[in-house]
């Protein structure tokens, strides 16, 4: 049985891919994208159909109302249950997503401590008081690593970076595990590439077509179901920004180019996450066709 991981930066074709490859070995598809987790957030996200996924089930997809919390620890254990589950009724798996940390809390032990209420509440003290500039640079500072991967919108984020530093007296990133503490050592690890002008280009299309397809009135909707209160699915691309424009807070124009905007620039921390990885085998640009089969003959 073949666990094969398909990762990379938003808009590289990873969803295609694992559903034209897991058709091919007969496996079962386990979401990595922190966002598609949440019911109703499927223009925004880039959640494949039902008709898209052709067949092929898909784990891992719309487990959380809007105002649930997600966490790594939750994901790795629902994650790895259901993995060894598969491989134990003899499937493969291919996992696919660009949420790093997810990935890497598959394969990986992570050896971060526990939250502690009293540090937590602080720094979420400081955080109202300061805000997320102020946070975002002083963890720049501490952890310039963890500052690239964590954007300083997603504040939350910022806070447990800073609450693990302040516990452990260590980068939040130096709480990672080697790469050779693998749980699943036979694992293949494939990452989708494209040059940024190219990337830049699927980026910019990709919103357009979320736009002409309804994004502004899915957002709506989920307003109605409390987004604006919640914590983590409010920090997906493109949400806040038309809550913002749905607002009255900006046009729909700005609303349109920002999400372009803070999704190239999601990418590049995509970029520099998964480039630290040596594990992972680069494909680069090519039809869907021609990546599948360099792909198979990887792990054939």
């Amino acid at each position: 049985m073949s666990l094969i991981i398909i990762c990379g930066a938003t808009a590289t074709g990873k969803s295609d891919l694992a559903v034209a490859v897991a058709k091919q070995i007969d496996a079962e598809i386990i979401n990595a994208d922190s966002m598609q987790l949440y019911k109703g957030m499927d223009i925004g996200t880039a959640k494949l159909t039902v008709a898209e996924r052709d067949g092929v089930p898909h784990h891992l997809i719309d487990l959380l109302e809007i105002k649930e919390e997600a966490n790594v620890s939750w994901y790795q254990n629902l994650a790895r249950t259901k993995i060894d589950e598969l491989i134990a009724a003899g499937k493969s798996v291919v996992v696919v997503g660009g949420t790093g940390l997810y990935i890497k809390a598959i394969l990986d032990e992570l050896n971060f401590p526990d939250t502690d209420p009293k540090v937590r509440q602080q720094i979420t003290d400081e955080a109202e008081k300061l805000g997320n500039d102020v946070m975002h640079q002083r963890l720049a500072k501490l952890d310039p690593a963890a500052a690239v991967a964590i954007p300083k919108e997603n504040i939350r984020r910022v806070i447990r970076a800073l609450e693990v530093i302040e516990l452990t007296g260590k980068p939040f990133t130096a709480n990672l595990p080697r790469q050779e503490s693998s749980r699943y050592p036979a694992a293949r690890q494939f990452g989708l590439v494209l040059d940024r002008e190219n990337l830049d280009a699927r980026i910019d299309k990709r919103v357009e077509d979320m736009w002409d397809k309804g994004f502004a009135r899915e957002v709506s909707l989920l307003m109605t179901k409390g987004l604006a209160d919640a914590t983590t699915a409010k920090m997906a691309l493109g949400y806040k920004q038309i809550m913002d424009y749905l607002n009255g807070e900006s046009t729909e124009e700005f609303a349109k180019e920002e999400t372009k905007r803070v999704s190239r620039a999601y990418a590049r921390r995509q970029e520099t996450w998964f480039s630290r990885d040596d594990r992972i085998k680069w494909l680069a640009p090519d039809t869907l066709a021609a990546r599948m089969e360099k792909l198979l003959v990887s792990i054939n």
